[in-house]
């Protein structure tokens, strides 16, 4: 009865139902619907083959159809869904439903006896890994030329179809991502994301493992290079800036007023007062030291005095020794010294070498006097009294300059 205009499917249920010999019905091409009236349908209980192509069938179909139904063509039609508990067809091996608007694969808890189902064009971006659980009995699933969105949740089923034993009808040529734009014409054999990419807490999982390595490694870098003390040091200098910036123009102090600042360990203060400071301080050519013990201003922080001297004197001296890398005050005047070297591009640091420092005595935050001492050449303290004319006389000439 194929190619007419029937269009009740329930009066076609009823006109069969004496035709007590009929198998096999084809109504499709026709303009059947089913509004799903409280009347039930009443078909031929003999009728095992029925084909509903071609028509304008909606869900509630599978509210009248034949119970000895054995194989069903709804091909071609308008329906979205299978309803869960509707139909009853125990009796159903095989159902066509190509070219519908399905989402998504149907159970089999009213197809219990289902062996083949073709669910072809249809609308299954990621159909359900699930399928031959609910449907044991199936022997051919026919599902391709589907829109397929290739993502993760499509991996599972890419998964069941290696382990049904080739149950996937048209695989894999009929298989083919539709979705994203960028993998369109890729076959689902080809498509692979990995486990990391597609599992949430795995993802989670290592993204705060990496952080926290990350964390750590960044913590252990500060420690060893001593950052956290950088930062200070710079923020002391910015915080003196400041105020040297807030303070009237008379105030500053910006003129020179020293030769040389003295940066030296209070274990070699000896040698200091009784050898630098008298035999540069006195006699042809007199040179005006800035140190710590007599021009340091009270009230002002050691940290502030520091920035003071160094800034109001043309050049610094480091006298080093070992009691020198292991005093802490030194370091700042180094660090604030090698500070002014690099920001006004002067020449101003000098190095005295008082006893030799062996490199496993520098601490690793002293990098920069590590840098210093193998690229600056220093003046070394002899110990031969014969030596140390030309030593003074070097030490001189190294500071040389006419103070305003």
């Amino acid at each position: 009865l194929q190619k007419n205009k029937f269009e009740s499917l329930r009066k076609v249920s009823f006109m069969t139902s004496r035709m007590k010999s009929l198998k096999y019905l084809d109504m499709s091409y026709n303009l059947l619907r089913h509004d799903g009236a409280d009347v039930q349908c009443q078909w031929a209980e003999s009728l095992t083959e029925l084909d509903l192509s071609s028509n304008q069938l909606a869900d509630v179909v599978f509210e009248c159809l034949p119970i000895n139904v054995k194989k069903l063509s709804l091909q071609n039609n308008q329906i979205s869904n299978v309803p869960r508990g509707v139909a009853e067809l125990k009796s159903l091996e095989e159902l066509n439903l190509a070219s519908n608007r399905l989402a998504d694969l149907p159970g089999c808890s009213g197809f219990t006896s289902l062996q083949f189902l073709n669910i072809e064009m249809n609308s299954i971006l990621t159909p359900s890994a699930d399928f031959f659980q609910s449907c044991p009995r199936v022997r051919e699933l026919q599902a391709g030329h589907n829109p397929f969105k290739c993502s993760c949740e499509l991996q599972a089923f890419i998964r069941l179809e290696r382990r049904s034993g080739g149950k996937l009808f048209g695989w894999p040529a009929a298989y083919v991502c539709e979705y994203p734009e960028g993998l369109r014409g890729t076959e689902l054999k080809d498509f692979h994301l990995s486990l990391l990419a597609c599992n949430t807490t795995l993802l989670l999982v290592t993204a705060l493992l990496l952080t926290l390595l990350l964390v750590a490694a960044v913590a252990f870098l500060c420690i060893y290079l001593d950052v956290p003390w950088y930062v200070r040091m710079t923020w002391q200098w910015t915080q003196t800036k400041r105020r040297a910036w807030h303070n009237p123009p008379g105030d500053q102090g910006a003129v020179l007023q020293f030769h040389a600042f003295i940066s030296y360990s209070e274990r070699d203060s000896l040698w200091v007062k009784n050898e630098l400071i008298p035999n540069l301080e006195k006699g042809e050519g007199c040179v005006q030291l800035c140190q710590h013990e007599r021009n340091f201003i009270p009230g002002k922080s050691i940290v502030e005095n520091i920035i003071n001297c160094i800034e109001k004197s043309y050049k610094s001296i480091f006298v080093l020794s070992p009691n020198f890398v292991q005093s802490e005050w030194c370091h700042y005047e180094l660090y604030f010294a090698h500070h002014k070297l690099f920001s006004e591009n002067s020449n101003s640091l000098i190095l005295i070498l008082l006893e030799p420092i062996p490199p496993y005595l520098i601490p690793a935050r002293y990098h920069k006097l590590k840098a210093l001492m193998a690229k600056r050449t220093y003046v070394e303290w002899p110990k031969e009294r014969s030596k140390r004319a030309l030593f003074w006389a070097n030490l001189r000439a190294a500071i040389n300059i006419n103070l305003p």
